[in-house]
């Protein structure tokens, strides 16, 4: 179960992970603020949450390459966006992870 300020009750299934996405940044690189309409969605996150493995075909699990609290990179139009009690998370499978930061 994945935990943030509120409670979250969301468990992930298979090789699904739960993420909260960063902030996206309020000034640009070259010092303009930016307006909500004009800032990207970040595509790095933290793992709040993951499944029990991809099944495999001898009916095990397969590991996972991350783990609950790793900072990660993902592609840009991976996942799926879900909103719990006001706050948003993307679920996204293991594959569309790009890699893990620092």
């Amino acid at each position: 179960m994945a935990k943030t300020a509120n409670k979250v009750a969301i468990r992930p299934l298979g090789d699904k992970v739960l993420v909260q996405r960063l902030e996206a940044a309020d000034i640009s690189a070259g010092g303009i603020v930016l307006p909500d309409s004009a800032k990207e969605k970040p595509r790095e996150g933290n793992i709040l949450a993951v499944g029990e493995g991809r099944l495999l075909k001898d009916g095990s699990r397969a590991d996972f390459s991350v783990k609950k609290g790793d900072r990660i990179l993902f592609a840009s139009y991976a996942g799926t966006e879900v909103e719990w009690e006001g706050e948003e998370f993307l679920i996204l499978s293991e594959d569309d992870i790009l890699g893990i930061v620092g």
